[in-house]
């Protein structure tokens, strides 16, 4: 029996299996003392339900995923209301460290694909599906660049990407943060300023309010303020989506409508800083961005079907996992050591976990888990989402274009 669940229904059950993930957080020691994300482990047990369904020929559950694009595209356009240049600008050198970390991986992971397919004798387009495009680019660049790649002749680069992308999701979720723990119990580590000590404690749900250093005034969430932000947020979704739109009539270049309302948002957000339009509360706007993550990676795990997994043969099995252990040891041995080797370096280092063979939101809700256990880290919530979101572009995907072309 086939069960197509409706917007509303994925919604409920979404939240249901947020809220559970979060009572398992808080019962259950290995997921606290690990800092796995609420929405991982709400999204995980409800595919593994999904899949013990599937598999008896008891009820086969297939989610409504209209409401992965919109939470994703609400929550980028939130971090482009938070790209202020002079916030890029705080960054310093740290910022351009991690944004160059962030490239040496992206150019790693193909390296590291085209190698285990000369050894394994597949086409190298194929291991390339296994590699910066599906790890650092989730599932986006996996069907954008899979397409092009099958115009090229070479089938099943979609659903392998996809199949990759998916799996990074997973594992980026599930790694980012015991990695730094790891690392700050290891070494002694404290954040050097927390202005909300009972907001970090190991009775602490996932939400956390990324930017909270930020607040200088008072966090006053009324009605009033609340539609305020969200008619700020709904006008830079509605044009950003309308500039797409009309880029792609007049022109034929595709460019994603999350793209567009990022670039909006981030317009609005400088030009605001000038002419004070509206006095943006970074603590309505966390909130915010904190649901739309929540609901954007639960929702997406909900929508994975495990057997879909098995489509990716064994050299693809043994790409990916190259590409964890090379992250793994990239990470702690040298990203650690050159952002400082402090507690905001290994913040950081979920950070970089996270997107590197997940996405962004992966690495934000690893380092929102990091630092309700262990407190406030305000280098790691401006760095890793200004790179994350706009940066690492500029490095991946001229990385990935170049390889294309050499080996198609």
């Amino acid at each position: 029996m086939n069960v197509n669940l409706n917007l509303l229904s994925t919604l409920s059950i979404a939240i249901v299996f947020f809220i559970i993930g979060t009572f398992l957080k808080d019962k259950i020691k290995f997921f606290s003392k690990f800092c796995i994300p609420s929405p991982v482990i709400g999204g995980l047990l409800f595919t593994l339900l999904s899949l013990f369904l599937r598999i008896f020929n008891i009820v086969n559950i297939s989610v409504s995923q209209n409401f992965i694009s919109i939470f994703m595209t609400a929550f980028f356009t939130i971090l482009g209301l938070n790209a202020s240049f002079k916030l890029v600008k705080k960054g310093g050198s740290l910022l351009f460290k991690y944004w160059i970390l962030c490239g040496f991986l992206a150019l790693s992971q193909n390296i590291i694909a085209i190698s285990i397919a000369k050894i394994t004798n597949i086409h190298p387009l194929i291991a390339l599906m296994c590699g910066t495009i599906s790890m650092e680019g989730g599932h986006g660049n996996a069907a954008a660049f899979g397409s092009t790649i099958e115009k090229l002749g070479i089938n099943g680069a979609v659903t392998i990407g996809l199949a990759s992308a998916t799996l990074g999701i997973i594992i980026g979720g599930l790694l980012g943060a015991p990695v730094a723990r790891y690392l700050i119990e290891k070494n002694n580590l404290k954040p050097k300023f927390n202005p909300y000590p009972k907001l970090y404690n190991k009775k602490c749900n996932f939400l956390t309010k990324s930017f909270l250093t930020r607040n200088s005034k008072p966090n006053i969430f009324t009605p009033i303020n609340f539609f305020e932000h969200t008619l700020v947020i709904l006008l830079c979704l509605n044009f950003g989506d309308l500039i797409a739109r009309t880029i792609y009539l007049k022109t034929s270049i595709v460019i994603p409508s999350v793209v567009g309302c990022m670039i909006v948002a981030c317009i609005f957000r400088n030009f605001n800083d000038k002419a004070k339009l509206i006095d943006l509360n970074f603590y309505i706007l966390d909130f915010a961005s904190d649901i739309a993550l929540s609901m954007f990676l639960i929702i997406a795990l909900m929508s994975i079907n495990l057997l879909d997994l098995s489509t990716i043969a064994g050299p693809m099995i043994l790409i990916i996992f190259a590409q964890v252990i090379f992250i793994l040891i990239y990470s702690i041995f040298v990203c650690f050591k050159v952002l400082g080797k402090n507690f905001d370096a290994a913040v950081m280092v979920s950070g970089i976990i996270g997107h590197g063979i997940g996405n962004t939101p992966n690495a934000l809700a690893n380092i929102n888990s990091v630092t309700h256990k262990y407190g406030p880290s305000e280098k790691a919530s401006l760095i890793v989402p200004l790179v994350g979101a706009f940066l690492l572009d500029t490095f991946s995907l001229p990385c990935i274009i170049i390889f294309i072309n050499l080996f198609k």
